[in-house]
């Protein structure tokens, strides 16, 4: 896992391009063509990854999933940032700078 302050909530954050994705009985499935991995979304992380179509700033992704589901703001930061962390980790997002 990363570093915190490396998704830190003012960071950009985009889909890395190159991946086959797909939904399977409503949960998002992808292959990542460059590692060769498979990888099961599911239906919440289905739904943050087509929020990362376009560039958006991490703490607006917490805001917009905040607005659509009953959850802390605390424990949405933490699942998200924890989400985000594996898919870096993964080289399935890119991060920039605000």
């Amino acid at each position: 896992m990363i570093n915190a302050s490396v998704l830190s909530k003012n960071k950009i954050i985009t889909q890395n391009p190159g991946n086959i994705v797909s939904d399977m009985d409503g949960e998002t499935v992808m292959l990542s063509i460059e590692k060769g991995n498979y990888y099961n979304l599911g239906v919440l992380g289905g739904g943050i990854w087509s929020l990362l179509e376009e560039p958006i700033k991490i703490s607006d992704l917490i805001g917009k999933l905040m607005s659509q589901y009953e959850v802390s703001h605390q424990e949405c930061e933490e699942e998200v940032l924890s989400f985000l962390s594996d898919l870096y980790d993964e080289e399935l997002i890119i991060l920039s700078e605000t």
